[in-house]
Order: structure tokens, then sequence, then C-alpha cells
């Protein structure tokens, strides 16, 4: 998948003047934890996140006076503050790479940019949990098989077919050699929901042919209800 289909094309921007009250105020009625900078033709020549703001404001044991404070704030521009380092993403380039860009940087959202450093959207750890979410398919098939098989052509045929037999219908397939055994890779089959009765049945005749990790039910109606409430 690549970013152009996840990112947001409607990225809230400013210039490099912008004061950074302005932006801070931007930041908090968006709700937003970062806004790109841009030059006067439109290309990124910075970011400025809450922490650059929150680096940057006075201490609150500040003498100043707060017609002082505001006057201050007032006067330091976004340029001054912004991280110029930039990390980006290119909109032709997959949600897993710059889901990398995002883990190996320790950030949050990555500016997407044209060759030309024209920005174009911004992509945020939300965006690539959507992704991950639309990959695996979580939301219609409540039902995942995870194996372990041998790494040869046509296993996970086997297996896929062995759960259609039992009509289950698979909405996603995943596959993974990291943290499997040598010679083998874990596979996850997602499917629709089974009654228990066919679940039961299915996970006896895969255990007899595969190595079964496990069989989870993902309790989707419990989505909203998921909270822990302490007293008090």
């Amino acid at each position: 998948m690549l970013v152009k289909s996840w990112m947001s094309p409607d990225v809230i921007s400013v210039d490099e003047d912008t004061p950074m009250m302005k932006a801070s105020i931007i930041m908090k009625e968006k709700k937003i934890r970062c806004l790109p900078v841009v030059d006067k033709k439109g290309k990124l020549v910075g970011i400025v996140t809450d922490n650059d703001l929150r680096d940057a404001s006075p201490s609150k044991a500040t003498t100043l006076d707060m017609y002082e404070l505001n006057y201050l704030l007032s006067t330091i521009r976004v340029s001054s503050i912004m991280t110029k380092n930039l990390v980006f993403v290119r909109p032709d380039e997959t949600v897993e790479f710059a889901a990398i860009l995002m883990l190996e940087n320790k950030i949050s959202a990555l500016p997407v940019i044209h060759h030309n450093s024209s920005l174009v959207g911004i992509i945020t750890q939300t965006d690539i949990f959507k992704a991950l979410i639309s990959i695996t398919g979580v939301y219609t098939g409540g039902i995942q098989f995870g194996l372990s098989l041998e790494d040869r052509p046509g296993s996970i045929g086997e297996a896929a077919d062995l759960i259609r037999s039992y009509g289950g219908r698979i909405v996603s397939i995943l596959s993974t050699r990291e943290m499997a055994e040598e010679g083998r890779y874990n596979v996850y089959i997602r499917t629709i929901p089974l009654p228990e009765d066919k679940i039961r049945s299915l996970v006896r005749e895969l255990e007899g042919r595969f190595v079964v990790l496990y069989t989870v039910r993902d309790l989707l109606d419990e989505v909203e209800s998921r909270r822990i409430r302490i007293p008090g």
C-alpha cells in the first residue's frame, strides 16, 4: 500500500514568519501535534511540533507579567524553533517504509513531499494504524489462526484449503520468518466468524497436520466497552 492512499492531503501548514503563539493556537484548535513549515513557493523548509513549542515557551517561574509574556511569544517566529533536519516520505513509497522511518527516528508523523520538495500531505501514526487494520481485515474477520509452517512451496495453500473446507472465508493471510524456527515461517490466517463446533473440529484437524501456535477470536463487540473503571 502506498503512502498517497493513506496520507492526509489537506495538510495544515504555516509559513516561516508565523508567530509561535499563532502556531500553538492552530495546533490546539485543530488537535494536531505538528505543523509543516513551507516557504512562499510551498516548498517544505521545516516542521514545528508541540514539543518545540513547549521547549521554546518561557518557564512558569518567569518574572514577566502577562503583557510582557504575550509580547515575547508574539515576537518568536516558527522559523527560529522549527526542526530543519527533516525526515520525509514520498507519496509513491510504501506505508511500511513510512512506518520504518517513524520507528527508527522516534517520530509520530512524516511530511509527504514530491521530488521538487513541495508539500503534498502528511502521514501520522494513526494513519499507519488504519493501514494495518485494513491489511489484516480484522473488522470483517474476527478469527485468526496462527500457524508455524514448513518453509516450502504450497504449505500456506494446504493450510488455507483446510480452513476453507470448514467454511472459513479467508480475509487475510500474513506471513513472516522473523521469530520463526529455522526452516519454518509463521503464518497468520484471518477468517470471518465460524460456529464454535466448526472451530473446534477445524483446530483438531489443523493440529493433526500442522503446528498451531494459537487460535484467537477478536471480541470486536467489546471495543466500545473495553475500559478499566477504577473507583474513586
